[in-house]
């Protein structure tokens, strides 16, 4: 597919992004699926509608806090925006002591990205309040921690804009909690980026997503947690864990599993009902596997004013 004015195209691990005039994106969130920075072999039914759908919805719900890119999705698994120049961090918020913070907190250390945890924390206990442990944006393998002091020294960002992104992170992530409470979720953890047109910032890619966020069924949590149990999660980490299982996870010389029809079924049905749970919408089945609707997508950039 090309579009009059394209000036760039670039594909990614699961997204198609096209540049119109160097001024707007088509965004294209296709059924590929990655895990372990590995795309896997075989694309999910319906997830890259899913993932659209949700970041749509809470972009909408977010316009309030801090301006967004998206202008409009002509499909559901499109979304077309202005294009931003990106920030180089990104925002990684935190509500509990999970994942990658907990994996350093068991190691024994108690700071990550210099911000201090405090001692005799259990796994995926809440923080006294949310942390921002940034990191940077990788094009390939891994984005890596960094510190606040870092990124401002280095020059990565200015402090004052960088003390703007902490603001919007925390009210964003504050804003997510709030609706994840009303749909009997706790909102973990999450990551926000950030890009500018001129002197004013913009909340770019997606938000609140089960590949970009953490979430944790409320009913039951306390229980949970004063029983030493593992929280019941909603996020991709489903599919980590099957390749796990499977001995997969994205090393040299590992193999990834045989993706049969049922699990790949399987997969697809998990993110239709994370879209059910985390949006409280029903979840209308669009069929774009193979094919996007070229005309209404070309119609959709003729109406952009250039």
């Amino acid at each position: 597919m090309r579009f009059p004015r394209q000036t760039n195209f670039y594909k990614g691990k699961v997204r198609d992004v096209y540049t119109i005039a160097d001024k707007y994106l088509v965004m294209v969130v296709s059924d590929r699926i990655s895990a372990f920075d590995v795309v896997l072999p075989r694309p999910i039914p319906y997830k890259g509608q899913v993932l659209n759908q949700i970041a749509a919805q809470f972009l909408n719900a977010t316009r309030d806090i801090v301006p967004n890119w998206m202008i409009s999705m002509p499909l559901p698994n499109v979304t077309i925006g202005y294009k931003c120049e990106t920030y180089p961090v990104e925002m990684v918020v935190r509500g509990n002591l999970t994942g990658h913070a907990w994996r350093t907190y068991k190691s024994g250390k108690r700071e990550l990205c210099g911000i201090a945890m405090p001692d005799g924390m259990k796994e995926n206990d809440f923080f006294e309040k949310p942390i921002i442990t940034p990191s940077t944006k990788a094009h390939e393998g891994h984005d890596e921690d960094i510190t606040r002091e870092e990124i401002i020294s280095t020059g990565l960002v200015s402090k004052e804009e960088y003390e703007q992104l902490e603001k919007y992170t925390l009210a964003l992530f504050e804003r997510g909690k709030e609706i994840a409470k009303e749909h009997g979720l706790i909102l973990v953890d999450t990551k926000y980026e950030f890009g500018k047109i001129g002197n004013t910032i913009y909340l770019i890619d997606e938000i609140h997503t089960p590949d970009s966020s953490r979430y944790f069924y409320l009913e039951g949590y306390e229980e949970r947690q004063k029983k030493g149990e593992q929280q019941r999660q909603l996020s991709k980490e489903f599919v980590r864990e099957w390749l796990m299982e499977n001995g997969f996870q994205g090393k040299e010389g590992q193999q990834i599993p045989e993706m049969t029809d049922e699990i790949v079924g399987q997969i697809s049905e998990r993110y239709i009902e994370l879209f059910e749970v985390v949006t409280g919408k029903t979840f209308v089945k669009h069929d774009v596997t193979h094919t996007v609707d070229e005309k209404k997508l070309l119609e959709a950039v003729e109406k952009l004013p250039f």
